[in-house]
């Protein structure tokens, strides 16, 4: 391997003049000139991590080693040794961002010098998961639902508020002005940023972490960016860099045409099926081929936001003329000029004619193959194809649970039920709700338009929304509504009932609200399996509505559909949605928008002005400046509170116990399957009357009506570490058959809540273990997953494998990630989860990778050993792990 030389910065310094202006970079060009490595033939996502590291260099965090392994990324890409990011900015959701912030806060409370707990580089926290569809389907659920989002989040406003005032680099942008990842791809992102450093104005990309898995979406726009969790972002913005192991890159050769009739979202789950197949956790993804031009920023934007569906770290499209109209189009054609003339110079521009980057391994896809198409019941990643989607829902009635279905009975399959007062009959497969929802598909005008096309042309022909149906509509950006309004399209979205109910994260995140109240009846009473169509990302199990089991992810249009036709056991294709004006049957082709119909709107609609207009004052709000804070330096923690609690990480940074100590006589609290995501671990949506965290607000006075939600509760860690496993649909194999939060405390063999029994064992001072399958902690970035585990007295995880980002949490929090070796599980080994765990060969300070040995002790004193594989992956979390996590090893520096 090529080195670089140590004094890399002064050889590589070059100007760049623009418009008459002098800029300053560190050149990658002339890095190669000097026999560093093949740069020019790296992939381009590669080439923009190299970039940020030599500009950062500074010989302690970013190493001369550090440039050397990416330079020379083809013969380094597999001796997992890690690399930093320092990433140039960093980007919140209020769900994340709140603990995230309440972290910083209790920080500053165990320090001598609180000043010194403050983010190092520019943050931005946009308020967009905090807004509930209580009301939808008429004019007035904006409104009330906006009232009831400041009404019941006045505690957590408040304190982002303070937050506004003591940290410096901390920007908010108030609620209703839309989804963090579109208002990051809309307007937050420059393409490029510039600096006054050492005298010189220094140029360099737009980068960052955000703390929502689906920050990838701004790879869409030739940005780096990946989701991490809370404490790592945490850790970021006190200047802490980043570690990952040198990820592959598989390279995506895009070839071919979109057929008429299919859309992006069609696209996007077509390739999250493709790779989730493939297995893309922890690489980066790249897009490429001759087609890639034809991909719209919105399509790519798409695609890009559903990586953590498909595992990818990243899911890259690289610098071009496309990425320049967009900046145009969204008002930002001020950066244009630098944005590529920057790109061009460090050789991140993509033209026709740029030689194909060399990447680990190649995936051709034919874009003339996308058909119409939803994903589901249970999973992002199991596309249906349009016309076998009724066959395949009425055949995952019966398959077994363990296979995805709902092992119903043959006379189960049918069941219909009529409700009392509105005479309605309600049966299995029934759609519920549909929800245009999330910044997978708001961002993308050419879906959210042909939605309105498809409804105004239903709204002709005499079609209705079926009267079961909960619609809602909550646009990523009002821009949505401004174009929507312009293109006379809203109106007739309104008249099917999807009224535009608020601009956040709704169906998507849980935030669903409740249903008819007779309908949510009718379900429970009769254990009816009834289903929702989102343009969402995410549809597993609980996550967006407890009470619906059933969840296919689709584009816009199809939402709209599917509450025309009211049920998913309906072939689209074939069969009429329903009865025209005159009794004629109305079909899905006769109103299905072209593709013509649709970029004549857009073109005409979606312009700069709209942009500049919608976005030129999102920071500035008077309902939101008008919330009384507090002031000062420290936030004054109020043990009253429901929402806002100090958190319990640094009351103490030294590690009491030894690792042997941690790892030894392990009960095991949970014994679960294949896939589960951090909903199943840490619930985001409903909290409900009867579960540990709905006792506690009880017993604090709350009346269920404020409960919220879990995710707007994650600044109180009484009420996270009660809601830790306590998803309704989580399937523990120690609960006897009790969907739930239960577990069987093994003691005394009752079952009881995860919570009550972690409790329990807590007393005995017992230490505990989960054991799971496959993909452990897939979905969200949710760092509340791992913070609750740990409060739980969970010290490690026994997985098949595990989910990136939420493996690095379990480090993060100073939990073991331990893997079973290749092709053995704790089937193969006879697990039942009533033994007893201990980990044996950790003597002194562990090697990233290294094997253990797992002794199981069973009932009957019997022993048998196995070797586990340490998923700390890095030195660096060796050492994290050893203080005890990353907050814990922050907080030394600023107490040594």
């Amino acid at each position: 391997m090529n080195k670089v030389k140590m004094n890399v910065h002064s050889e590589v310094l070059t100007n760049l003049d623009v418009n008459g202006n002098t800029y300053h970079y560190y050149s990658l060009e002339k890095l190669e000139n000097q026999g560093t490595g093949e740069i020019s033939s790296l992939p381009f996502s590669i080439k923009a991590l190299l970039e940020s590291a030599l500009r950062q260099f500074d010989g302690k965090y970013i190493t001369a080693d550090h440039i050397s392994l990416l330079a020379n990324w083809h013969t380094a890409q597999k001796n997992n040794k890690e690399v930093p990011f320092k990433p140039a900015r960093i980007i919140l959701q209020d769900f994340t961002g709140v603990p995230a912030m309440v972290d910083l806060a209790a920080m500053r409370n165990a320090v001598a010098n609180s000043e010194q707990i403050n983010p190092r580089i520019p943050v931005d926290l946009v308020v967009d998961h905090s807004v509930i569809v209580d009301a939808s389907g008429n004019r007035e659920a904006f409104d009330y639902n906006l009232e009831l989002e400041y009404e019941r989040n006045a505690e957590r406003y408040r304190f982002i508020k303070w937050a506004q005032q003591a940290f410096d680099n901390f920007r908010v942008v108030p609620p209703a002005s839309g989804i963090v990842h579109q208002v990051n791809l809309e307007h937050l992102a420059t393409s490029v940023q510039t600096a006054e450093r050492n005298g010189r104005t220094e140029i360099y990309l737009d980068t960052l972490v955000g703390t929502d898995s689906h920050t990838p979406m701004i790879n869409g726009l030739g940005t780096i960016g990946w989701g991490v969790g809370g404490i790592e972002a945490e850790a970021a913005m006190l200047g802490q860099p980043l570690y990952f192991v040198i990820p592959e890159v598989v390279g995506v050769k895009i070839v071919g045409e979109m057929p008429e009739g299919s859309t992006a979202t069609d696209l996007a789950l077509t390739i999250t099926s493709l790779l989730r197949a493939k297995g893309v956790v922890g690489k980066i993804v790249e897009f490429f081929g001759s087609s890639l031009e034809q991909i719209s920023l919105a399509d790519r934007a798409t695609i890009a936001n559903m990586a953590p569906e498909y595992g990818a770290t990243m899911s890259f499209f690289p610098t071009d003329d496309v990425t320049m109209d967009y900046l145009k189009l969204t008002g930002r054609g001020e950066f244009v000029e630098i944005a590529k003339a920057y790109h061009k110079a460090q050789g991140l521009f993509r033209k026709k004619t740029t030689k194909d980057p060399i990447f680990t391994e190649v995936i051709e896809l034919d874009l003339s193959q996308i058909v119409p198409s939803l994903a589901g019941p249970k999973r992002p990643q199991d596309k249906v194809v349009l016309d076998e989607m009724r066959d395949e829902f009425i055949q995952s009635l019966s398959k077994p649970v363990a296979e995805l279905g709902y092992g119903l009975l043959p006379e189960e399959v049918n069941k219909k039920v009529m409700l009392d007062q509105s005479q309605t009959a309600l049966q299995t497969g029934d759609v519920v709700l549909a929800a245009i929802t999330s910044c997978t598909n708001t961002s993308n005008p050419t879906v959210m338009i042909a939605a309105g096309l498809l409804a105004k042309k239903a709204v002709e022909k005499g079609l209705v929304t079926a009267t079961h149906v909960k619609t809602s509509l909550t646009p990523g950006s009002t821009v949505v509504t401004k174009y929507l309004e312009h293109s006379g399209l809203l109106s007739y979205l309104e008249q099917l009932g999807f009224y535009v109910d608020g601009y956040g994260c709704g169906a998507c995140c849980g935030n669903t609200g409740p249903l008819n109240l007779e309908i949510e009846e009718g379900i429970q009473a009769h254990d009816l399996i009834v289903s929702s169509v989102l343009s969402g990302n995410r549809n597993f199990e609980g996550r967006v509505h407890p009470l619906i089991k059933a969840n296919y992810l689709a584009s816009p249009p199809l939402v709209v559909a599917y509450a025309l036709a009211g049920t998913v056991r309906k072939d689209l294709l074939n069969e009429p949605l329903g009865e025209g004006r005159n009794g004629e049957p109305v079909y899905l082709k006769a109103i299905w928008p072209t593709s013509t119909e649709v970029e004549e709107i857009t073109a005409s609609t979606v312009q700069a002005a709209l942009f500049e207009k919608q976005y030129g004052s999102i920071f500035e709000n008077e309902r939101w400046d008008a919330i009384p804070a507090p002031t000062g330096p420290l936030f004054e923690w109020d043990e009253k509170s429901t929402y806002i609690q100090e958190a319990p990480f640094f009351k103490s940074t030294v590690k009491t116990e030894s690792i042997e100590e941690n790892l030894q006589a392990m009960n095991v609290l949970l014994k679960l399957g294949d896939s589960i995501t951090t909903d199943h671990i840490s619930p985001v949506g409903h909290i409900a009357l009867t579960s540990p965290a709905g006792i506690y607000l009880t017993e604090q006075g709350v009346t269920p009506r404020q409960f919220n939600s879990y995710g707007s509760r994650r600044g109180n860690h009484h009420v996270m570490m009660r809601g830790t496993f306590a998803n309704i649909r989580l399937r523990n194999e120690l609960a006897d058959g009790k969907e739930g939060g239960f577990t069987k405390f093994l003691p005394t063999g009752e079952i009881l809540t995860v919570f009550d029994a972690a409790m329990n064992y807590q007393k005995m001072n017992r230490n505990l273990l989960v054991l799971a399958g496959a993909d452990y902690g897939t979905g969200s970035s949710r760092d509340w997953a791992a913070k609750g585990t740990a409060l739980l007295g969970v010290k490690a995880v026994l997985a098949e494998s595990f989910e990136r980002i939420h493996r690095s949490n379990l480090v993060g929090m100073g939990v073991l990630p331990l893997q079973f070796l290749e092709g053995e599980s704790a089937e193969t080994h006879k697990l039942v989860g009533t033994e007893q765990y201990d980990v044996i060969g950790l003597d002194g300070t562990p090697s990233p990778g290294q094997q253990v040995t797992i002794e199981v002790t069973e009932c009957k004193g019997v022993k048998k050993t196995f070797q586990a594989v340490l998923r700390l992956d890095s030195i660096v979390e060796v050492e994290q792990y050893m203080n005890g996590g990353i907050l814990p090893s922050v907080m030394k520096q600023f107490t040594q």
